[in-house]
């Protein structure tokens, strides 16, 4: 079966985790995959000419909804060269490829040439979730205008598919048809390695500044902390900052006691798959982490806090024993799920 397969190339979460299904896919199909920015030359190192760089669409919002307006005058300001390039790779794909079926990864030129073209479509993706089903946490008024801004982003991305997938640590009852929750796409680097609880707390972190994490992680002298993200080499007292090895951020993370990070989907679920406590604190006005920080929470999985604080990280600290009962609840059996069901869905179109 030939399959066309779209990657956004705003942040690398959806790159890595498409990564782990193309290769799947590849074991029994042919393959064309079509993204923009990081993403493609990420996946181009994966998987070479297989991969075709398009140019991604972006939205403009007003008043927490999307603006159809604002967003066609913003595309429209790159749209020669953009439309061109698209373009090509449409002529490029029509003649040279034809899918069978395309999957898109909250991608939009995949979900254009589907439609186009009538060819089945099929969704893989955390985000639908904010859109296709019932969240069971409280929203508070301060959020609910960050959540009315997501679920239109969300909504305006890959409709009408022929099923959507979604990936989530937690569960959620579907409010919609043909759509099913999966486990998260975890990489086989994660799958392989063997979790254990050392001495130190890692702690992945982008969104605060250097002097703040220093001045609150030396509060807990007593802890060693491991902190990535900050594209540091140094050892300050009980903070041992690394820049990124993906290898010894693996080892880290797998040997860690805890972690701490904002609400990436990533990060939080394959911590959730090693079994490790979260102190989550998300990045202001990005619901989606909100809600991951959320239901880390609810689950028992660790907290959920608004900012990082030398008092909240003790208290955290001083309950692991308590989410660590409730992680070790949790039973994931690598990505068997997704790819059971995806093959089964491919094989039926």
């Amino acid at each position: 079966m030939n399959i066309l397969y779209g990657v956004p190339g705003e942040g690398m979460g959806h790159a890595t985790r498409s990564k782990v299904v193309i290769a799947h896919l590849l074991k029994n199909h042919d393959v064309q995959v079509v993204s923009s920015s990081r993403a493609y030359q990420f996946l181009y190192q994966a998987f070479g000419n297989r991969v075709h760089e398009i140019k991604g669409l972006h939205f403009a919002y007003k008043n927490a909804q999307i603006s159809k307006l604002g967003t066609l005058l913003l595309n429209l300001k790159h749209a020669p060269s953009n439309a061109l390039q698209n373009f090509s790779q449409y002529l490029l794909l029509d003649k040279q490829f034809k899918p069978d079926v395309i999957i898109s990864d909250f991608e939009s030129f995949t979900h254009f040439f589907a439609k186009f073209n009538r060819i089945p479509l099929i969704s893989i993706d955390n985000m639908q979730v904010i859109n296709r089903c019932k969240l069971d946490v409280t929203i508070p008024a301060e959020e609910r205008n960050q959540f009315r801004l997501a679920k239109s982003i969300v909504q305006a991305k890959v409709p009408g598919a022929e099923h959507y997938y979604i990936t989530s640590f937690f569960n959620a009852a579907t409010s919609k048809e043909n759509t099913s929750i999966v486990p998260p796409i975890i990489r086989d680097a994660i799958i392989n390695v063997k979790p254990r609880a050392g001495n130190h707390v890692l702690m992945y972190q982008t969104s605060s500044t250097l002097i703040n994490v220093k001045k609150i992680l030396k509060q807990l002298p007593h802890i060693s902390f491991i902190v990535y993200g900050m594209n540091r080499d140094e050892q300050d007292e009980n903070i041992c900052f690394k820049p990124f090895s993906e290898e010894g951020f693996i080892q880290d993370f797998a040997s860690a006691k805890a972690v701490i990070a904002n609400g990436g989907f990533s990060f939080i679920s394959e911590a959730v798959y090693l079994h490790k406590p979260v102190y989550a604190f998300p990045i202001v006005g990005q619901f989606e982490q909100w809600m991951n920080a959320a239901y880390i929470e609810k689950l028992g999985y660790g907290r959920h806090f608004t900012t990082l604080e030398a008092d909240s990280l003790k208290a955290f600290l001083f309950d692991l024993p308590h989410f660590q009962h409730h992680l070790n609840q949790y039973q994931q059996s690598g990505n068997e799920l997704l790819f059971k069901e995806l093959d089964s869905k491919l094989s039926s179109l």
